[in-house]
């Protein structure tokens, strides 16, 4: 038979409300009844049963992430981070693929999986600002990435424009003049690509470049192989760039593997930045000089703040919070270090 509240309350010489206020969180407990009902708990082995808590709360224990893409290491670890801090609160994260299509996000913001989750995290690409307001689920909602603005929801995101800037700056110090862009899209909905292009083209700007749109490349997704097959058009120019900086890391990687075919040495004859800081990248050859957004972060702020919702303890009005990032340099623009 399972350890019981009685069980721990004997153990611990103290009463069973003391004992369910520590398990539950209910009211404050002196600290030394608090460390001897922990140290019971302990030699007893007992665990908590979560799903008659959320029962007893009118709840699931169940919160959904929905994500456009399930093969894009970026979203994964974003996930991971959102599930270790979910667990950390008792709750379980449902994984939600929407594809980036419009359908499927309204129903999943629209409550689809209402009777069996608790709240959602979700991170839109065709949705904006209209659909938002119009939303009639009641389920709490809690937005990441840069689709959308100025709703009433919590939004993590981080700041792309700036992002961009700092690995355009980054690669202008470096002495680039010719830098080209891989991964720009012609789906007005793709904000993300829209908001580094423009960092991009601000960077150029700055520095008193030309904005030539010929080193643009306009890609159908954002994968390994719209960077394999981004580059050979770019060198095929008359004026080839001498630098690369790509909506994100798979496209850059993508861009290794074609400069290897092509001949061409990294960083030599050509830079290459990526976006996201997946862990491929640090693990590429030559590694990948990358911007890093803190996706740990956004996904630990993300589930605190759908649970604060959830539990009453966040009772602010919706932000939009920017979440911090890092140019992280690597080998792909700065060589490989010297031997000792």
């Amino acid at each position: 038979m399972g350890v019981s509240l009685k069980d721990i309350a004997k153990r611990a010489g103290v009463s069973v409300a003391t004992v369910s206020n520590v398990v539950n969180g209910y009211r404050p407990v002196g600290e030394a009844s608090r460390e001897r009902v922990r140290k019971a708990i302990d030699e007893l082995g007992y665990s908590p049963n979560l799903s008659a808590r959320h029962l007893r709360n009118g709840r699931t224990g169940i919160i959904a992430l929905a994500i456009p893409e399930l093969n894009n290491a970026y979203f994964a670890e974003l996930a991971d981070a959102a599930i270790r801090e979910a667990g950390l609160h008792g709750y379980t994260v449902l994984l939600d693929y929407t594809d980036g299509d419009r359908e499927k996000e309204l129903l999943v913001s629209e409550g689809f999986r209402a009777q069996i989750i608790d709240g959602l995290i979700l991170s839109p690409v065709q949705l904006d600002r209209v659909d938002l307001f119009n939303r009639t689920s009641r389920t709490p909602l809690v937005l990441v990435g840069e689709r959308v603005h100025d709703v009433p929801y919590d939004h993590i995101a981080i700041d792309n424009v700036a992002a961009s800037d700092e690995a355009m700056r980054h690669l202008l110090d470096i002495g680039r003049q010719r830098i080209a862009f891989i991964g720009a899209q012609t789906d007005a909905n793709r904000m993300p690509a829209h908001l580094r292009l423009l960092g991009y083209r601000e960077a150029l700007r700055n520095a008193g470049l030309d904005y030539d749109p010929r080193l643009v490349v306009t890609t159908d997704r954002f994968g390994r192989a719209d960077g394999a097959a981004g580059l050979p058009q770019l060198m095929a120019l008359p004026e080839p760039p001498d630098a690369v900086f790509a909506y994100n890391d798979l496209i850059a990687i993508g861009v290794l593997r074609a400069a290897v075919e092509l001949g061409i040495r990294v960083p030599d004859d050509i830079a290459v930045v990526g976006f996201d800081d997946i862990e491929e990248g640090r693990y590429s050859t030559p590694t990948l000089t990358t911007i890093s957004p803190d996706k740990a972060s956004i996904g630990r702020r993300a589930v605190a703040a759908l649970i604060g919702r959830l539990d009453g303890s966040r009772e602010a009005e919706p932000e939009e919070v920017q979440m911090p990032f890092a140019l992280v340099t690597r080998e792909s623009t700065l060589g490989r270090p010297a031997s000792a």
